[in-house]
C-alpha cells in the first residue's frame, strides 16, 4: 500500500532551534561560568525524557545546583522554553501538512516534561493524527520500542512509514524498526529524499 504514515521529529527538523538564544546568554544574565548550564543540563534528574521527573523537579534541580532565587529559576525555566521551542521550519512544516490528503501524520519526539503545552503555539496539533512525546509514554529514541509503539498507535505497519529526524542515531534506530527513515540535513534535499521514497514505495 506503499507509504501510510509520515512521521517527523520536533526540535531542529519542524523547529529551528537557535542555539544563540541558549544557554549563553542566560548564563551571562545570572552570572554562571560558561558550561555551567551545559552541564546542569547533562545531569538532569533521571527519567526526565521518559516522564520519571516532571517540570517541577527539572526546575528544582537547576535551581539547587546553580543557586539561583525564585526569579532567576523562573527566568531561567523562560529562556530554556524560548530555546526549545524555536520557530516553525515553514517549508517544512507546509509539506507535512499537505501529507494530509494522502496519509497519516505524526510527531515523534524525544521530550521535556511540558513540551506538549509550550509546543501548542505552533499548532502542531492542528497538522497532526497523534504525537509521541517522550516523556508522556515513558520511552525515547532510539529505543525500538517507541517506535513500534509510534506504528501501533497510527494502525500501520513499519514498512508503510516514512520517518524524518536530525540524529542519525534515530534515524539508524528507525530504518531497523523497519522505517524508511531519512536524516534530515536541510529542508530542500529531505523534501526531495522523502518524495523519492514516497514515489518508490509506489
Amino acid at each position: 500500500m506503499g507509504i501510510r504514515a509520515v512521521v517527523f521529529d520536533v526540535g531542529g527538523v519542524l523547529e529551528v532551534i537557535d542555539d544563540s538564544l541558549f544557554p549563553g546568554p542566560a548564563e551571562t544574565r545570572l552570572g554562571l561560568d560558561t558550561g555551567a548550564l551545559l552541564h546542569r543540563i547533562s545531569d538532569l534528574p533521571a527519567g526526565a525524557a521518559t516522564g520519571l521527573a516532571d517540570e517541577v523537579a527539572v526546575r528544582r534541580h537547576w535551581q539547587r545546583c546553580l543557586r539561583l532565587d525564585d526569579q532567576q529559576a523562573d527566568e531561567l525555566m523562560s529562556d530554556f522554553w524560548r530555546w526549545y521551542i524555536g520557530t516553525v521550519n515553514v517549508p517544512l512544516r507546509d509539506w507535512f501538512a499537505s501529507q494530509r490528503q494522502h496519509r497519516l501524520t505524526a510527531i515523534l519526539s524525544n521530550s521535556a516534561p511540558g513540551a506538549r503545552e509550550a509546543e501548542r503555539c505552533h499548532g502542531f496539533e492542528d497538522i497532526t493524527d497523534d504525537i509521541v512525546y517522550s516523556h508522556e509514554v515513558g520511552l525515547s529514541k532510539p529505543d525500538p520500542e517507541v517506535f513500534s509503539l509510534a506504528a501501533e498507535r497510527l494502525g500501520v505497519s513499519p514498512h508503510e512509514v516514512l520517518f524524518l529526524d536530525d540524529v542519525e542515531e534515530n534515524v539508524t534506530a528507525g530504518r531497523d524498526a523497519g522505517w524508511h527513515a531519512v536524516l534530515h540535513r536541510d529542508t530542500p534535499s529531505s523534501i526531495a529524499a522523502m518524495e523519492a521514497i514516497i514515489e518508490a514505495a509506489g
